[in-house]
């Protein structure tokens, strides 16, 4: 709401004409203000006493550039900033509109089309913002305004500058609003807020969109807090596909939220998928035009990115594919059992006749798509070496072999989160009659899906919070002790499909509608569970493949280059290192194109703008396809030492000096660019990509 100036406020500041106060916060106040006849803008000008102190000017100075670089997909850009003059100050995009608090509060809770549209405009800024490498960390009701009916996000990612500033933040307070914190952000140790902190935040704003309170309201902060570290959300009022979407976004745990991109991805479903029943809100043009451009313009990694050699904090796996599009392709038809299809006890069992489905061999460069991984589970990668509290062990000798002496045993592997339709392969032997092989997925909080194969039957139940239900079951001697099978469960909509041997052996329906993404897992338990203590269970599992299914895959263009198939025959070329462990002579990497700026818009025909990354020295364009390699027992390695005149080739700056295996998996992290050289899908050598 605009005020007059007040006695003492500057009437001018670099060039701008201030007219009048917009506002204040804790980092300062907001002026409403113009350059000569240009538009309006909002000016913020940070208060003295942060502008004394060095450390906040240079996380200022930092954020500030960091903020620029978001494009104006649903956010107010950042037009201009002088973090070194003796007052710092920010320039942004004037919204002249009202804020979500106040049409809440002046028209009651939104509803419908205008609901979704907000949901839809908030995910959309947020996957702008994390697609820049920004966190908002203060998304909250207010800070989301409408511009000619649309929402726009304001005030990201500068709140860090303050947070981070020791001398003005105490060890139990916080930039934010208590009601839209994520739990982690209340951790006195560990401080490392991530994006999923902002998802948190905008399931609160959601909420509280769509009912006028917050999810976990409470008389006073500490007891918001404490309600929010403790109890589920308060999510009375909100309906259908949205209401589950919100309540993913409020899992408790960082790792089992959805990515923004995730969430803008579900709620874009719901008016373009032609399977869902119900109707859809209807999306504003505008909005969903934005929307779109957003879901494309996290698509690459830039020379923004990581140089070799410097250290990145650590950031969990699910997070780091901020700079890449995520596909969830008609999960929301995943909701069409809601209504009747939840309560039931036991389905009936069906046999799939379901005709193989024909899958492209890699991914198709420049198309939208989910997580794809392959895995041969030969040695430690993707998966681990690993032993739980009951003695349960995961270990590798011809594959993964999983004994459990008593309860079930879960193996941990990728961390990557999938939806959509999706296939899951792998070959799988059951050692004894007392042991079934099982696989996990969609698994998500408290809740998850198992395929249960045993020596008797295959069954596909789901494991709730409350009670475990069987959807389906074929009595079977398939899983004969000591027989290696292929098995491929096959996920479309809200139909689970498992094939042995590529032979149909049985159908169910997926029945919680919470239940639309989650990871996979393997493991063993017991066929008959009254024998728990009396034998161990054992099984193994090989050559896991975990991809998405298309109905018909996409074809790439004449002119667009593919990605390299790692997994068999020779190849050289540019690779995302996820993780490299010379003693267990494993690699796990991510084919990618490597690109020049100009190369990548002339490929993929993106028009040059100030948000396209024409002019960038390198771009990726990421395959999602992650591959576990097994490597020569001595490998070429060289390294860059960041220094191209003495230790690089050309045409792509790769390493040319030597270097050790430890040294070289310490330089290239999680996430680093590597040439490598494969012989018969075994990497043999391997060469740091140099990226100023």
């Amino acid at each position: 709401m605009k005020s007059p100036l007040r006695p003492g406020d500057p009437h001018s500041l670099g060039g701008y004409e201030l007219l009048a106060r917009l506002g204040e916060g804790g980092m300062g106040a907001v002026f409403l203000g113009r350059r000569d006849d240009g538009p309006l803008v909002a000016i913020k000008i940070i208060k003295p006493e942060y502008a004394h102190e060095e450390e906040f000017r240079g996380r200022f100075r930092s954020e500030v550039k960091r903020a620029r670089q978001v494009p104006p997909f649903c956010t107010a850009a950042v037009l201009d900033a002088d973090p070194e003059h003796r007052t710092p100050y920010l320039v942004v995009e004037y919204v002249d509109g009202p804020s979500l608090d106040e049409v809440v509060a002046r028209e009651g809770p939104l509803a419908d089309s205008r609901l979704h549209g907000v949901a839809v405009g908030v995910a959309t800024a947020l996957t702008a913002i994390h697609g820049a490498g920004v966190i908002h960390r203060d998304l909250k009701p207010r800070n989301v305004l409408f511009a000619l009916g649309s929402p726009k996000v304001i005030d990201f990612g500068i709140a860090r500058a303050l947070e981070v500033t020791s001398q003005h933040t105490h060890p139990d307070q916080m930039v934010g609003t208590v009601a839209y914190m994520a739990p982690e952000r209340f951790d006195g140790v560990h401080r490392d807020i991530t994006p999923a902190a902002d998802v948190f935040a905008w399931g609160a704003v959601i909420a509280y969109a769509g009912t006028g309170r917050t999810p976990f309201r409470a008389d006073s902060p500490a007891a918001t807090a404490a309600r929010i570290l403790t109890q589920p959300p308060d999510l009375t009022g909100l309906t259908g596909t949205l209401a589950d979407l919100v309540a993913l976004a409020l899992a408790k745990d960082p790792e089992e939220r959805p990515t923004a991109h995730e969430l803008l991805d579900l709620l874009l479903a719901q008016n373009t998928d032609p399977r869902v029943i119900s109707r859809p809100p209807t999306l504003d043009p505008r909005l969903r035009e934005a929307a779109e451009a957003a879901q494309l313009s996290g698509r690459y990694a830039s020379g923004g990115g990581r140089r070799p050699g410097v250290p990145v904090a650590p950031v969990p796996q699910r997070r780091r594919r901020l700079r890449t599009v995520i596909a969830v392709t008609a999960v929301t038809t995943l909701l069409m059992g809601a209504a009747g299809l939840y309560s039931r006890d036991q389905a009936t069992p069906s046999i799939s006749t379901a005709a193989p489905i024909e899958q492209a061999v890699l991914p198709v460069p420049g198309a939208v798509r989910g997580p794809w991984v392959v895995d041969a589970l030969d040695r430690p990668g993707q998966w681990k070496a690993t032993t739980d509290a009951y003695g349960g062990r995961c270990s590798f000798k011809d594959g993964l072999v999983m004994t459990a002496p008593s309860v079930t045993l879960v193996c941990p592997g990728t961390k990557e989160t999938f939806a959509g339709d999706q296939s899951i392969s792998a070959d799988v032997t059951v050692a004894s009659v007392d042991s079934c092989a099982e696989v996990e997925f969609r698994s998500a909080g408290d809740s998850s899906y198992w395929l249960d194969l045993c020596p008797r039957d295959i069954r596909i139940r789901h494991d709730g919070a409350v009670r475990i239900t069987t959807l389906g079951s074929v009595t079977s001697d398939l899983f004969e002790p000591g027989r290696r099978r292929t098995v491929v469960l096959s996920l479309r909509g809200d139909v689970a499909s498992v094939t042995v041997d590529g032979t149909a052996v049985l159908d169910a329906t997926l029945t919680d509608p919470s239940l639309l993404a989650g990871k996979v897992a393997f493991g063993v338990g017991h066929a008959d569970p009254a024998k728990i203590d009396e034998v161990t269970a054992k099984a193994v599992v090989t050559n896991a493949e975990i991809r998405p299914i298309e109905d018909v895959p996409p074809s790439p263009a004449a002119s667009v280059p593919s990605f390299a198939d790692l997994r068999r025959g020779n190849s050289t070329s540019i690779v995302k290192v996820r993780a490299y462990y010379p003693k267990s002579r494993s690699i796990v990497v991510e084919p990618v194109l490597f690109l020049t700026g100009d190369e990548y818009c002339r490929t993929f025909e993106v028009t040059a703008s100030p948000d396209a990354p024409c002019e960038q020295a390198w771009v990726t364009e990421d395959s999602r396809m992650v591959v576990t390699l097994p490597t020569s027992a001595k490998p070429k390695l060289a390294s860059t030492f960041d220094d191209p005149e003495r230790c690089a080739g050309t045409p792509v700056t790769v390493g040319t000096c030597p270097i050790s295996a430890a040294k070289l998996a310490e330089r290239i992290g999680e996430g680093g660019l590597a040439e490598v050289k494969t012989v018969d899908g075994a990497m043999i050598a391997m060469a740091e990509v140099y990226t100023p």
